[in-house]
């Protein structure tokens, strides 16, 4: 999948950042079977739940649909919390690119040169030219390290207390850096503008604050007297961007003593010094260190942000409810990639991929898409080792939650019960259905 921390070997080779996505050689194949009825980019969740939810509808049959990713792998995302709380490893959440594509599609294992949605073409990086009828975008989004200066550095040295749980090479230094500080001050950042699950940043700390409590290292009740201190800066003027849930992490962060440095984004990284720019011209702010956790800032492929299909700010521009471009009606986007006004999740891929794919089929048929996605999206919020708080909500930050409409319960308290969903439910639910087609989040399993 293109949702990578660089997008060729090269450029990881350029920047001394290793490379979770490499260019593999791509078989030679005729010009006729380079046309195809759907060509998804990117094999992330998107792009695989997409392909094969469309492949299972039975309107297509060998070939018709292709999948185009520069990955060897395919990683699950979401578990690198996991792995930097110590709760898991890396190499068991993620599985061969090849071993979760469907024979019956077409993989061409290459990325994307450019787009020509005039001529329905897009164009490889190893030149070929590949036609299609309707065109799913879903590659992700990049993770920019150098937009902040000496994290590339900071992050590859070894010696370093400086993590980010954002990179398959980086997330399981977290958990390493977490058990080797034993006193000093631990910073947590989050920057300004679009991130891969807006509520990872501080995932990691209430995680990281948790060991250090059971270590007898942070005492919440008197964090002054304790030998590690926790601060928490975010380029945001609250917790969390959904009201409901901020009042409960900000609560939360009160209880526990966390310092927290609101509109405070990191831009530099220098020995034991984090420089953090302010708003409105406001001078910067540097800040001493022990330990750094970093979210470096992300956005859209050069690709897709130098293409006709992007908007202002370099997204798939796609209408709201039915994920179809404003502009080319046989193009698609869902997932990071796509403009949708909503948190970028794997959850919120559950709901979109669905509507996608019913609009796509009915398009198909000459039948305009009947929409219907309401801006669904979760984030299943680890506050400590054992209890997670299920933050659901669709536009606008109205919470949407599954189990409130159930059972009556309140998302926003942490609960053990939605910690074995996120630990254990949600790893092993992603590889058995959700990337076969098979998982709609809220609704359950589809039977097609």
């Amino acid at each position: 999948m293109f949702r990578t921390r660089v997008t060729s070997a090269a450029c990881a080779a350029a920047h001394k950042v290793p490379a979770t996505r490499t260019l593999a050689t791509v078989s030679p194949v005729n010009s006729a079977s380079r046309n195809h009825k759907v060509v998804v980019i990117g094999g992330g969740s998107a792009g695989l739940s997409i392909s094969h939810q469309l492949l299972q509808s039975g309107k297509f049959t060998q070939d018709d649909i292709a999948v185009v990713d520069p990955a060897s792998w395919h990683h699950y995302q979401p578990g690198w919390t996991l792995v930097g709380g110590g709760l898991k490893t890396k190499e068991e959440l993620r599985r061969p690119m090849n071993s979760l594509i469907d024979p019956k599609l077409k993989f061409y294992n290459d990325n994307v040169a450019t787009f020509s949605p005039e001529d329905n073409l897009v164009t490889l990086g190893n030149g070929d030219k590949v036609n299609y009828e309707h065109l799913v975008v879903v590659p992700g989004i990049n993770i920019n390290y150098g937009s902040i200066e000496g994290l590339r550095e900071a992050l590859e040295s070894p010696d370093s207390l400086v993590s980010t749980i954002y990179g398959y090479d980086t997330c399981d230094k977290v958990f390493r850096t977490v058990q080797r500080l034993q006193k000093g001050v631990a910073l947590f950042t989050q920057p300004a503008g679009i991130i891969k699950c807006a509520g990872a940043p501080q995932k990691v700390m209430w995680l990281a604050l948790d060991h250090w409590k059971r270590a007898g290292l942070y005492n919440p009740g008197s964090p002054s007297s304790s030998a590690i201190n926790i601060s928490f800066a975010t380029a945001l003027p609250a917790m969390f961007g959904v009201p409901k849930y901020s009042a409960t992490l900000e609560a939360l962060r009160k209880e526990r003593g966390v310092e927290g440095l609101f509109q405070h984004d990191l831009v530099a990284v220098e020995g034991n010094t984090a420089t953090f720019a302010r708003p409105d011209g406001q001078e910067k702010v540097k800040k001493q260190f022990d330990l750094l956790h970093v979210v470096p800032k992300m956005g859209p492929h050069a690709f897709v942000k130098n293409s006709s299909l992007a908007n202002e700010a370099g997204f798939v521009d796609v209408d709201e409810g039915t994920l179809r471009h404003k502009k080319h009606a046989n193009v698609w986007s869902a997932g990071d990639a796509s403009s949708l006004p909503t948190a970028k999740t794997a959850a919120a891929i559950t709901s979109q991929s669905p509507i996608l794919v019913r609009g796509l089929l009915s398009s198909i048929e000459g039948k305009e898409p009947e929409g219907g996605y309401d801006g669904y999206t979760s984030c299943p919020l680890l506050t400590e080792y054992g209890k997670v708080l299920l933050a659901e909500f669709k536009y606008g930050g109205q919470p949407k939650e599954t189990f409130g409409n159930w059972f009556g319960i309140d998302q926003a308290t942490p609960r053990r019960a939605f910690y074995h969903l996120k630990k254990d439910f949600f790893p092993w639910v992603y590889y058995q259905a959700m990337v076969k087609g098979k998982w709609a989040g809220p609704k359950g399993w589809r039977n097609n």
